[in-house]
């Protein structure tokens, strides 16, 4: 095993993404700014058929949602080992309900599910409050140093 393991599949058709760029965002939210010597991460992009699946099979939930992460350390102290599933239909279903970018909400889902394998809660109030506040925090530190721009784009009919 390497000190670093990013495996980026994107396991869904809509959308063309720019794997290069969130590769590099990625390993900047993990050295750069979470300060991690070691870690191992699968960052899974798909449809919310897919996404929908998952919800109910892992946690029961009905529909699609726009994240899941599962935490694969066998300890609470152990580095950052890890899967995050992203919806990038929600995605943009969520960037136009928010006015924000498609890139934008990508780039925030992708610190939301490194924020729960480093391990922040978001089902109590409190908890929730201090996660968004760092997600918040990552995400405009992200922005400002990557151009996200082209990360993600809508696949033509002729793709």
């Amino acid at each position: 095993m390497s000190a670093t393991d990013l495996v980026i599949a994107n396991r869904q058709r809509g959308w063309r993404v720019d794997t290069a760029v969130l590769r590099d965002i990625v390993h900047t939210l993990l050295n750069r700014e979470l300060g991690l010597e070691t870690w191992q991460l699968g960052l899974h992009l798909v449809g919310a058929r897919v996404m929908a699946s998952l919800n109910w099979r892992w946690l029961r939930h009905e529909g699609s949602t726009d994240v899941i992460t599962f935490d694969h350390r066998e300890s609470q102290q152990a580095p950052l080992h890890g899967e995050i599933f992203i919806s990038l239909d929600d995605a943009a279903t969520q960037a136009a309900e928010f006015g924000t970018s498609q890139p934008e909400e990508l780039v925030r889902y992708v610190v939301h599910g490194v924020l729960h394998l480093r391990g922040y809660d978001d089902l109590q109030p409190e908890a929730r409050r201090v996660m968004k506040r760092a997600e918040n925090r990552l995400l405009k530190r992200l922005l400002a140093r990557h151009r996200v721009g082209g990360l993600v784009r809508c696949r033509s009919r002729r793709d």
